[in-house]
């Protein structure tokens, strides 16, 4: 499970990034966070993976976010890849799989690799990698630890199409393990098929917290319902 409760963030003295928000996950739901730029939507995703000081209460499975057992099941593909310039792809997953404590089979690691053509680069540094496989390379650190709970934050922005495909199907994998998908994105239409929860920030609040069948109940579809919800009648009546 992931439990968010009031969750608040500033920066500064007068920003005020993310309003006591809250929302819980269960095991094998994916779950899409949307909304406009400077919404909070990787402010929340940075805060659940621990990187940010903030208010509130986050929970992995029973655990405050901060301790060793929420890191152990937790997974973050961040928007731009933290990738390690004088590491192998190789080295990169021998590291993360040290630092995690988890011994996949090589099978594994070469069906990643290959769905998602990195293996022909696996004796590559960090610092030769293009960005579209800096960012195919982080998807498999992310995944590669099984975790119960992965963050993914933009994760299709420098992907060509086929790594997107696969990336889909990725998802599906992962909600019918058991895992629980928290995925930030701008590409509405590509999720549409997939999630099972929808967050819609916009100013740093959420302005919709709805199933899939909340959303088809509703007789809108889920980029009717973005705008809608996202878009100041100003800009509208401009």
């Amino acid at each position: 499970m992931l439990q968010v409760e009031n969750l608040t963030k500033k920066f500064g003295r007068k920003t005020l990034a993310v309003d006591r928000v809250s929302f819980k996950l269960e095991k094998g739901e994916l779950c899409v966070l949307l909304g406009p730029n400077g919404a909070g939507k990787s402010t929340t995703i940075k805060s659940i993976a621990g990187l940010l000081r903030y208010k509130g209460v986050i929970k992995v499975e029973g655990y405050m976010n901060q301790t060793m057992e929420a890191k152990r099941a937790l997974s973050y593909v961040p928007e731009t890849p933290a990738i390690y310039e004088l590491l192998t792809v190789k080295e990169h997953i021998e590291f993360v799989c040290k630092v995690y404590k988890v011994s996949p089979k090589q099978t594994e690691i070469d069906y990643l690799l290959n769905r998602f053509d990195m293996e022909d680069k696996i004796s590559k540094l960090g610092a030769e990698l293009s960005k579209g496989m800096r960012q195919k390379l982080s998807i498999i650190l992310g995944v590669i630890t099984k975790p119960k709970v992965i963050l993914f934050d933009e994760p299709m922005i420098g992907l060509d199409p086929k790594a997107i495909k696969e990336l889909k199907l990725l998802f599906g994998e992962l909600i019918n393990e058991g895992t629980i998908v928290l995925l930030s994105t701008h590409i509405i239409d590509s999720i549409i098929e997939h999630y099972d929860r929808v967050l819609i920030m916009n100013n740093g609040k959420f302005v919709a917290n709805m199933s899939k069948e909340e959303v088809e109940e509703n007789g809108q579809d889920l980029e009717e319902m973005f705008f809608a919800l996202t878009t100041d009648e100003e800009e509208v009546n401009e």
